[in-house]
């Protein structure tokens, strides 16, 4: 219809200026084999950082001065925001090894699977509203399971070692 490059891609503007695209976001359902729920775990780990840092930030005292309150919601805020992509981050890895890793012959092998991977998803969703470092530290707890059977399901022994992070916690890696 449009030979004309030019013309081709002045109607594109125009008609994306009239009726803007919509958005699409997608997985890439090409079958790499490459899962691993490492990403997970520091997702969670995050979650957690997060928390125990919105635990330790200090009011300011009153009377403040309006920077001081400007700084400490900005500073409370940036947290909160961060907590949110890594929990995005820790459901769509779990989702992820969920829809395309696990097999129903990893669930007929490991009962506890399906009902340990909500668990873990359960557990994010609820340590993202709240700000208790208690249920971060549950949410990464159940992560961890799950990081465990994923393991189990390659036959592959797993070791804790520590994250070295300040948040603290070990992760979940397969054996050497």
């Amino acid at each position: 219809m449009f030979a004309n490059t030019a013309f081709r891609r002045a109607w594109i503007g125009l008609r994306d200026a009239l009726v803007p695209p919509v958005p699409v976001l997608a997985h890439c359902d090409i079958p790499c084999g490459i899962y691993d729920p490492h990403e997970a775990q520091l997702a969670a780990l995050t979650v957690l950082r997060m928390d125990q840092l919105i635990g330790e930030l200090k009011a300011p005292p009153e009377p403040a001065k309006p920077e001081e309150i400007e700084k400490y919601h900005a500073q409370c805020a940036r947290y909160v925001g961060v907590k949110e992509r890594h929990s995005d981050r820790a459901e769509s890895e779990l989702v992820t090894l969920w829809a395309d890793y696990f097999t129903p012959e990893h669930t007929k092998k490991f009962p506890e699977l399906a009902d340990k991977v909500w668990n873990a998803i359960q557990a994010i969703g609820k340590a993202r509203r709240g700000t208790a470092v208690a249920e971060a530290e549950d949410a990464l707890k159940q992560v961890q399971e799950v990081a465990e059977i994923f393991w189990k399901t390659k036959d592959t022994k797993t070791v804790r070692v520590a994250s070295h992070s300040k948040a603290g916690h070990d992760l979940v890696v397969a054996a050497a």
